[in-house]
């Protein structure tokens, strides 16, 4: 059974929301913005298409569609024990990967949260500062089972967190380097399987002094400064992490998708059509492609944008950037939600022309609470009611009011889970693989955890490709999909290790 079919949670129809004709013209005005039309979505999947074949062909376009230097697949018989460094939106982890074979992995990591503040810090800061920071530790067994531990250390930000992860498990005294495959979830362009140029940051992290290098020699410079006993052996996104990930269990895998703070794929593509490869001869005919499609239509010719997406992509960090990732990833679902409410307050058609304090604030409207308020099936809304009143300190409520708010939460939710459909249908199509059957890994929390995202997405491919297409397209969660990237180093011939 599907994680999502256990949460289904009814819609609300506009005839429901109750209240006055202004506020049904309001909420059915506000439908017609965020629906996505069997007709537009086909639309959108074709320009995807073709601003994949773009980038195939020549560098520097706006979806860059990236080699990855991970050539053919995983068979799920590799056996092994790694170490891997996961650097995304919110967290760092240091990972450690046994590979059992028979598509059976084991994993141990200790987990950090990245400040605000580190992520508009000097580069050089991200690499080395100190500070006290909360860090979740955790093991997952064989059953995917998570037993957490807290705990609150001292470090040196990336280099003594490895350290320290490695006296943690007596790793500190190995006579020879230990491979370590860094999953770092922004846009690089790579010039080996272990080295590459940091394109852009994106995710909140806007950090000067790294754009334009090599975040592995930085790295790299940092361990060696504290005696560190490890060596890069591979640059892995996040995306070819989680491809590789649920490749090792479902070695039919075509691509990884992550839909989480940020969004993100990457998939298996021929050789013969990577028309702008200079990296020389391949082992395999096949290699894994980094799309970095965050950025699909930042040029605005397909995506159907609203007054509240133009007024979040305004405000953000990087305007006229990641148009695509804007529309779906969960770092932004809540502000376009909240600039919603506000729009409607404004008309005073919402909450009696009151709003707060904490609503006026941006990013206040986090994305989990649009997750609380889906899954809230009270007839009161009651759990809608507290978010609002208690966490938003809105002054008071009306039911209508939280029906409505409800409303704005389904129609954003939707649109994202149909808009992320969109690229997946893009990557199938692209490859012929529909007849033939394919699996797609899926990491992140707005995945694994919004209401009914799964089950929206299905009927977005349905429409894309017909009755049956759970039976050919088969998503599924690639459970530590960055964590487990670092198999990519299995795949290669040893690197000489540094002296």
């Amino acid at each position: 059974m599907s994680v999502f079919s256990r949460r289904q949670h009814l819609a609300v129809a506009v005839e429901d929301v109750g209240g006055t004709q202004a506020q049904h013209d309001a909420v059915a005005e506000l439908i017609r913005a965020f629906t996505v039309s069997a007709d537009k979505l086909r639309a959108i999947q074709t320009h995807f298409i073709s601003e994949m074949e773009k980038g195939l062909k020549h560098h520097g376009q706006t979806v860059a569609m990236i080699p990855s230097f991970v050539e053919g697949r995983l068979t799920g018989q590799e056996k092994g024990t790694f170490l891997a460094l996961d650097l995304g939106g919110t967290n760092l982890r240091v990972v450690q990967v046994e590979l059992l074979g028979a598509g059976e992995f084991t994993t141990k990591s200790t987990k950090y949260k990245v400040s605000e503040e580190l992520k508009t810090t000097d580069a050089k800061n991200l690499f080395r500062i100190s500070g006290t920071l909360v860090c979740y530790g955790w093991r997952i067994n064989l059953l995917n089972r998570l037993i957490p531990i807290v705990l609150v250390r001292s470090i040196d930000f990336i280099a003594d967190s490895i350290d320290s992860f490695l006296a943690e498990h007596g790793l500190d005294a190995a006579e020879e380097a230990i491979p370590l495959g860094f999953t770092f979830s922004f846009p690089v362009y790579q010039s080996k399987i272990n080295r590459g140029t940091l394109k852009s940051w994106t995710k909140g992290f806007s950090c000067p002094g790294l754009v334009g290098k090599d975040p592995v020699v930085m790295l790299q410079d940092a361990l060696a400064k504290k005696h560190v006993p490890v060596f890069v052996t591979a640059l892995v996104n996040d995306t070819v992490g989680t491809l590789l990930s649920h490749a090792y269990r479902n070695p039919d895998t075509m691509a990884g998708i992550i839909l989480g703070t940020g969004t993100n794929g990457a998939y298996i593509e021929n050789m013969k059509n990577i028309e702008k490869w200079d990296g020389g001869s391949t082992s395999s005919n096949e290699m894994i492609i980094n799309m970095e499609f965050g950025a699909f239509d930042n040029e605005r010719r397909a995506l159907p944008l609203t007054m509240f997406d133009n007024k979040l992509d305004r405000e953000s960090i990087n305007p006229h950037e990641q148009i695509f990732e804007k529309m779906i990833a969960g770092m932004y679902l809540g502000e376009i939600v909240r600039n919603t409410l506000l729009h409607l307050i404004d008309r005073e058609l919402l909450f009696s022309g009151n709003s707060s304090k904490e609503l006026n604030e941006m990013w206040s409207l986090e994305t989990t609470y649009m997750s609380a308020i889906e899954a809230d099936a009270d007839p009161q809304l009651e759990s809608t009611k507290n978010i609002l009143e208690q966490t938003l300190s809105i002054p008071s409520t009306t039911l209508t009011d939280r029906r409505i708010v409800k409303k704005v939460c389904e129609l954003v939710g939707t649109r994202a889970a149909r808009l992320a459909s969109a690229a997946i249908g893009g990557i199938i199509a692209h490859r012929d693989a529909l007849e033939a059957g394919c699996a797609c890994g899926i990491d992140g929390s707005l995945y694994e955890f919004y209401p009914n995202f799964e089950t929206r997405m299905y009927a977005a491919l349905k429409e894309l490709f017909g009755e049956g297409v759970e039976k050919k397209i088969r998503l599924g969660l690639a459970k530590d999909g960055s964590g487990v990237g670092g198999v990519a180093a299995k795949m290669f011939k040893s690197l000489p290790v540094p002296v």
